[in-house]
This record gives C-alpha cells, sequence and structure tokens, in this order.
C-alpha cells in the first residue's frame, strides 16, 4: 500500500521540511494548508515573493547586509558615520539594532560565529572585508555585537586579536544580555543598555 502524498503535494512537504524547526507533521499540516485553503493567485503570490528573493535580493558588497542593489541603503546613507561599525553575527541581528533607532554608524555582518562543533570556522565567516576597512585607515571604532554565547564570545576574543595590531578602538557591548543570549531575541530596552554601556574590549 502506496502511504505517499501526490508528488506535488509531496515536494511542497519536502520543501517546507527545510525550515528550521519544521519536521514532517508540521510540513504536511503547512502543504495541506496551501493546498485546501489558500486561493489559487495567493499561492502565486507567495510563490513569486520566494522567486523574487534570488532575482531581487542581492548581499551588500561592502557590509554583508541584504540590499536591493550592490550596496545597502545603511551604508549608502553618507548621513551615517561609516567611521564606526558595528559587528554582528546575522542580517537578523542588524535588523534588530536597527529598530532601536539609536546607532548612527554602519554594519558588518559576519555570517556567524566560530564554531568548531558545527564545523564553523574562520574561513567561513565574512571577516576579510572588514579588515581591509581597518587596514585602509577608514574606521576609528569597531563596536563587537556578537552574541553572549559561547561561540559569539570566541569570535569576539579571535577579532580582538585580528584588530590588535592596528590603530582602531575596540569595543563590546556590555551589561543587559543575560549569558547565552541571542540579540534577535532582545527586547528593544535591553539591547539600547547593552549598547550605550559598550566598553573597551
Amino acid at each position: 500500500m502506496n502511504n505517499k502524498y501526490p508528488d506535488a503535494l509531496e515536494n511542497l512537504i519536502e520543501s517546507f521540511e527545510h525550515l528550521p524547526s519544521v519536521g514532517r507533521k508540521t510540513a504536511e499540516r503547512y502543504a495541506l494548508y496551501v493546498f485546501m485553503h489558500m486561493k489559487e493567485e495567493d499561492i502565486i503570490d507567495f510563490s513569486n515573493a520566494l522567486n523574487s528573493l534570488h532575482t531581487d535580493i542581492h548581499i551588500c558588497e561592502s557590509c554583508g547586509n541584504i540590499s536591493e542593489g550592490k550596496i545597502c541603503k545603511i551604508c549608502s546613507d553618507n548621513e551615517r558615520n561609516h567611521r564606526q561599525i558595528l559587528v554582528v553575527e546575522s542580517v537578523k541581528d542588524l535588523f534588530t539594532m536597527e529598530k532601536v533607532n539609536e546607532y548612527k554608524g554602519i554594519y558588518h555582518v559576519l555570517n556567524g560565529a566560530i564554531s568548531f562543533s558545527k564545523g564553523i570556522g574562520i574561513d567561513d565567516l565574512n571577516i576579510s572585508s572588514l579588515l581591509d576597512k581597518v587596514k585602509n585607515g577608514d574606521v576609528d571604532e569597531i563596536i563587537l555585537a556578537t552574541n553572549a554565547t559561547l561561540e559569539g564570545e570566541t569570535t569576539a576574543k579571535y577579532l580582538k586579536e585580528l584588530l590588535k595590531s592596528y590603530d582602531v578602538k575596540v569595543t563590546r557591548i556590555a551589561h543587559g544580555l543575560p549569558v547565552g543570549g541571542d540579540i534577535s531575541y532582545i527586547d528593544e530596552l535591553t539591547l539600547l543598555k547593552a549598547f550605550e554601556g559598550r566598553r573597551d574590549y
């Protein structure tokens, strides 16, 4: 007896399973909802939105943020302080910091943190372009805003070692963030206090 769904539905279930924290049962529920309850035009809009991610969204050549052009809006903004760079692990962390609406510098997205247990090494992170800016003398302060996890701390310490031979101030966001905390889940006031309380590192 073949208990498999029709191929089209099975393919959609497998696609949903690629999402984080989505197992087989949840993927089945999502796929069946799409088929049973979404209107055809909504499904087409959903499909077009997914397709446009690869055609309309790019990675900023300067900082690693997501962007509709080669350079993101933040890096293109002449009113921001381009000599102050806040280093974050992910694009999500960047957008979380932007919600605070207090930081007026620019960013650098690492796309992860050093985690040898997960197979993420130094070469897997977006570090070289950050060093290029520092080497060119374009930066006064680097603010390390990696998460308060073992991986985040390891990454921050590694960056500190890399940067200590250059004439640049290195600070670390401070109190307010719980150990093991993820920046993207921290409330805006706590994040603001952590940013304001950054210390030399």
